[in-house]
């Protein structure tokens, strides 16, 4: 009998709206930090560790709804599904829980004139990634999933992917930027840095690469790192990569010491009073997202203009804003080190991607 369901199927189940109780088993303290979008929670993990299978056996489920427990990396679940199914209620685990939920994606798409922005959410890590496509031409910014994913999404769209760009040297997920270029063969595009030990083509603030009837312009947004830069499409939107989020900004502090993330924060402030400054009407597309992203259809967005107003009195004073950022960093992100020393070389990890990648984005400061 099958007592597990991949993450592929339940992410297909989440998109096609079918009828299904996501149920999820683990503790509060690693609820709050990700979940997956519409699940219920049930706080049984130290019951089903002690092998008490008292709450799950009086608790209320709905009727023709297939159930998926779901905990951490998906042992505990598979208690819970068993015990579920002894009651006569269909029930699977979800295979490597959390863990392996964290490659889990949904899109979002937008049509901007001649321009159609889709944006490609990995909803249980936060990564946001785009595919732009004009005509038969497309650019994907930032991509953290399989390449395959974005292939099949340009195909299905008509067009062949020109550029592989990335916002900057990525420290909480690989990037994959190379793999597809080398896949597709496109350029691989970056801002000129001296960490990188792969070819790419190099980028300044102020170039415009040609694409379909329009350009993309590189702008430098040093800050979160000293080589991060923004990409902007004239009369569509920009994209920010871990610069400016739509609910806070990046953090400065990775690799660096105190006094270098005072520097960080510096850049950061001017960085950010040069994106504001640009055309409010200008969509801001972030490189990430701090909450799981639902299978809405929704593009996570706003106007350039919406988030000079949300950031109000934060770029009033240079000074106040550095003591802000720095008195507020986040938790540094799992295996960031790791990550950052793969992603400067190029290689690709022979350890398993999800224990690597494990846990929410912690790049922002809000």
């Amino acid at each position: 009998m099958t007592e597990e369901l991949d993450v592929r199927t339940l992410q297909e189940w989440l998109a096609q709206k079918q009828p299904v109780t996501v149920l999820d088993v683990r503790p509060v303290h690693d609820r709050v930090q990700w979940w997956i979008p519409g699940s219920r929670h049930v706080d049984v993990y130290d019951s089903l560790k002690a092998g008490d299978p008292g709450p799950l056996e009086q608790l209320s489920l709905p009727e023709g709804q297939s159930i998926v427990t779901v905990c951490g990396s998906g042992r505990m679940s598979l208690k819970a599904a068993e015990i579920i199914r002894k009651r006569g209620i269909p029930a699977l685990s979800l295979r490597g829980g959390m863990k392996a939920w964290s490659l889990a994606w949904n899109t979002a798409s937008r049509s901007c004139g001649s321009i159609e922005i889709t944006q490609v959410r990995r909803t249980g890590k936060g990564c946001l990634s785009y595919l732009i496509c004009g005509g038969t031409e497309a650019a994907v910014i930032d991509p953290a999933l399989d390449p395959e994913v974005y292939l099949s999404l340009a195909e299905n769209r008509g067009a062949r992917i020109r550029y592989v760009l990335d916002t900057h040297i990525h420290a909480d997920h690989l990037s994959r930027a190379r793999l597809l270029a080398n896949m597709s063969g496109a350029e691989l595009i970056l801002s000129k840095n001296n960490r990188l030990q792969y070819p790419y083509k190099p980028v300044a603030d102020g170039e415009k690469l040609p694409f379909a009837a329009t350009s993309i312009e590189v702008l430098s947004t040093p800050g979160h790192t000293e080589e991060s830069v923004t990409y902007l499409i004239a009369d569509v939107g920009v994209f920010s990569g871990d610069t400016l989020f739509l609910a806070g900004v990046g953090r400065p502090d990775l690799h660096a010491n105190t006094k270098e993330a005072g520097a960080r924060a510096r850049l950061l402030f001017r960085s950010l009073i040069k994106l504001t400054s640009l055309d409010g009407r200008l969509l801001l597309c972030p490189g990430h997202t701090s909450e799981p992203i639902p299978f809405d259809g929704a593009l996570l967005t706003a106007s350039l203009g919406e988030i000079a107003d949300r950031l109000g009195d934060w770029l009033a004073s240079e000074e106040e804003f550095v003591n802000r950022i720095l008195a507020r960093i986040p938790p540094t992100p799992p295996n960031y080190l790791s990550i950052v020393q793969f992603n400067e070389t190029g290689n690709w990890p022979e350890s398993d991607l999800t224990d690597l990648e494990a846990g929410a984005n912690r790049c922002a400061v809000s």
